[in-house]
């Protein structure tokens, strides 16, 4: 089984550190997204990187449209690279969507992991006015899927200049294009329904794994409103306002990104 996992989500361990820190790509991305973070850990920590079965050098032929129609399959992958690596009290680092599978995979196995920490998490994009502001419409999330069918290599540029909120970073903005180009096309938009479709609030108030929270600033995927209502619900969480604009500050603003992550931990 182990050999197995291993291949299917394109495990690689970097460090020689005792702990161990696990990184999780967010939509549509691999584990290559944490380039520019992951040498600030290694020295200290053993720094766990995966794809998601579907993205980057991940197993395509163990993808299972059953299996990977809700989140709580990705979780499934989390839960099995943790067991096959024998971890306990791993520190999670999950981007947008993987903050959520991240949690899900915490509250199936608490043991494996000592700290979540989320970058730019939503419980829920749908706006359910007037108690919760997500961000989005549904007709807003239709049409994103619509255009993922009719015109995938223009919903990449478009769906990458959302996520960045600025003009300034073309070379992330180009970064992000190819990684979504990278992806199977059917396999984006299943993805996608299960992230943009998710409602997890029910589940934050039980999670008792310590959790830190980054709110990036102007961010449209995830608002501030979002990042307020995660803190309030999040019993054992901590949330810290960003100066990165944007949704991808590990991407745009990797250095304030590694500050606060190990100001946390050390803390």
């Amino acid at each position: 089984m182990e050999i197995d996992v291993i291949k299917r989500n394109n495990v690689n361990i970097i460090g020689e550190g005792k702990r161990s820190i696990i990184f999780a790509a967010g939509f549509g991305c691999d584990q290559s997204v944490w380039k520019d973070m992951i040498d600030d850990f290694t020295e200290d920590y053993q720094v766990v990187l995966f794809d998601y079965v579907g993205a980057g050098k991940s197993d395509l032929q163990s993808y299972d449209e059953v299996r990977y129609s809700t989140l709580k399959g990705y979780a499934q992958d989390v839960l099995e690279i943790c067991a096959a690596l024998d971890l306990e009290n791993a520190i999670f680092i999950g981007h947008s969507v993987s903050s959520m599978i991240g949690m899900l995979a915490s509250l199936e196995h608490p043991n494996f992991f000592s700290h979540l920490i989320m970058i730019g998490p939503s419980p829920r994009y749908l706006n359910d006015p007037p108690e919760y502001v997500g961000g989005f419409e549904e007709e807003d999330l239709r049409g994103l899927l619509a255009m993922m069918e009719q015109n995938y290599i223009g919903w990449t540029s478009a769906f990458a200049t959302t996520l960045l909120s600025t003009a300034d970073r073309p070379d992330v903005k180009q970064e992000l294009e190819d990684r979504f180009c990278s992806t199977d096309p059917l396999i984006a938009r299943q993805f996608a329904e299960a992230t943009f479709f998710a409602d997890n609030r029910s589940d934050l108030p039980n999670v008792t794994t310590p959790t830190l929270i980054l709110q990036c600033s102007e961010d449209i995927i995830a608002p501030p409103f979002v990042g307020d209502y995660l803190h309030n619900q999040m019993p054992s969480s901590t949330l810290k306002e960003m100066m990165a604009v944007g949704h991808c500050p590990h991407m745009s603003h990797p250095e304030e990104t590694i500050k606060l992550i190990k100001a946390y931990i050390e803390e």
